[in-house]
């Protein structure tokens, strides 16, 4: 890590939807360089906690600065600009080319010439190790390839910081390893990535730090080899039980 600052800072953070609260309380940084796994239960806030990173859900109350901004409603385009995010559903564009759904963010909000944009949407799919798709359409792919796809587009817009919301979960097991390898080899640039999944295997590889959310809670916070060896929770110790022994 390059610097001590966070950029991303939670604090205090709170999320009701409707009566329910998603979360309570969140006292939560990420310093640059960092790769965070978010793991937990289902319904416990993981997706919501980074869903708020780039305002895709608001906070309720408290404070969320991204590289020292305060994300609300008037400063999203500048911390859209920052960071990037890759879902579940590859939310790819059905109608246009690999090429073109690369091309599209940058042309349209960066204002790039589109000889420069397609030649970056090349370098990355080369990155993600699918160059030669990328005259194709979405549904001539298939999973793996949409997801790597879809990371490349995220790359292009030059984030600062990657967020992945479950990225494997919509996918056949065989393709899960090749968007892991994405993943990993994205992890070795050093890019700040905070990543929600279920792939404990990965995590244990990629992340300088395990962060564990349970009712809307963050119970934990270790080294992987901490978080996997001596968890210091019991709500964490069943969990990993669980999702390590089926």
């Amino acid at each position: 890590m390059t610097e001590t600052a966070p950029i991303i800072r939670f604090e205090g953070v709170s999320k009701h939807y409707d009566s329910f609260q998603v979360l309570k309380g969140i006292d939560f940084a990420v310093a640059r360089g960092e790769r965070v796994v978010v793991c937990g239960p289902s319904g416990s806030g993981k997706s919501t906690l980074i869903r708020c990173i780039n305002g895709l859900e608001t906070i309720g109350g408290g404070t969320l600065t991204v590289d020292g901004i305060p994300v609300t409603e008037k400063t999203l385009p500048k911390v859209r600009a920052r960071v990037g995010m890759v879902f579940q559903q590859f939310n790819l564009f059905p109608h246009l080319t690999v090429l073109d759904n690369l091309t599209l963010g940058p042309i349209r909000a960066r204002g790039m010439p589109r000889a420069r944009a397609r030649e970056a949407a090349m370098r990355y799919l080369e990155r993600v190790r699918i160059a030669e798709q990328a005259d194709k359409f979405p549904r001539q792919l298939s999973g793996g390839q949409q997801q790597r796809v879809a990371i490349a587009r995220s790359l292009c817009m030059e984030p600062e910081i990657m967020l992945f919301d479950e990225p494997t979960s919509a996918l056949d097991p065989e393709m899960i390893s090749e968007v892991l390898d994405v993943m990993t080899g994205l992890a070795q640039t050093g890019m700040t990535m905070v990543v929600v999944t279920h792939e404990m295997g990965f995590a244990r590889k990629v992340a300088d730090r395990m962060v564990f959310m349970d009712h809307g809670e963050i119970v934990e916070t270790a080294p992987p080899e901490d978080f996997f060896t001596a968890p210091r929770s019991q709500r964490c110790r069943d969990f990993l039980d669980k999702i390590l022994n089926h």
